[in-house]
């Protein structure tokens, strides 16, 4: 099958069917990553099915109406812009800041939302733990994700600080979500969060293991979270 045929396919499995439009653009979009990959390291992954289902189709698994229609949504540690970007194909109501702490991947994000024609997209050169800091950015958005950046409570510095009280971190893991999970649990509290569910998810055509753990923002962030660069994952809370 054709990436096209593969990604229409998985998505419609996954419950998210895409429209000739989105296909279109999701196209570009991995003719792009596959392009530039040649001589920047954005993806170990390079098989173009493989870039539908495991990239595209993945990112769309955290997806729900309710809460990322026409919301502000922060992508922590985007790397080659999952899962904000997908995100943004698939509902282009959503505001996305795209948050990376390395220059090239993020010229790189520039150049697909331009060549996308994505409005209301920011990519935003910074690490989570100063973007944690930034008064432009500390508890303005309605939603968090981030996928395979960190351990659970790592990333829970990383990413509550710049939710809204109300507000949820999405965090996508894999096959060892339930170990992070009860390790994380005083971590989050101590950021102001709580977890309300651990969504087990699965990719078509895939036997892999992978859940969607939902923390619920329930109170502010204590001022001296997140932590100087490093300490988080050195010391993990």
């Amino acid at each position: 099958m054709s990436f096209r045929e593969t990604l229409e396919q998985a998505a419609r499995a996954a419950g998210h069917p895409l429209t000739d439009t989105q296909l279109d653009q999701f196209g570009t979009y991995a003719e792009l990553l596959l392009e530039t990959n040649r001589n920047l390291n954005l993806t170990a992954i390079t098989d173009p099915d493989e870039v539908a289902v495991k990239h595209m189709v993945d990112s769309l698994l955290v997806y729900n109406k309710e809460r990322f229609h026409n919301h502000t949504i922060v992508d922590v540690g985007t790397g080659a812009g999952f899962p904000g970007l997908p995100l943004k194909i698939y509902d282009p109501g959503m505001r996305v800041t795209l948050i990376d702490s390395l220059q090239k991947r993020l010229h790189f994000l520039e150049q697909v939302v331009k060549t996308l024609g994505l409005g209301q997209v920011r990519c935003t050169h910074a690490r989570a733990e100063d973007a944690g800091k930034d008064p432009a950015l500390r508890e303005k958005f309605d939603v968090a994700v981030a996928r395979a950046v960190a351990a659970l409570p790592v990333l829970a510095e990383y990413c509550l600080p710049l939710v809204r009280v109300g507000g949820v971190f999405y965090a996508m893991k894999g096959s060892r979500y339930r170990e992070e999970v009860d390790a994380a649990h005083h971590a989050v509290e101590v950021l102001g969060g709580k977890i309300t569910e651990v969504r087990p998810v699965q990719l078509p055509g895939l036997e892999d293991h992978r859940a969607i753990i939902t923390i619920e923002k329930v109170r502010p962030t204590p001022k001296q979270y997140p932590r100087k660069a490093g300490v988080a994952s050195k010391r993990p809370l």
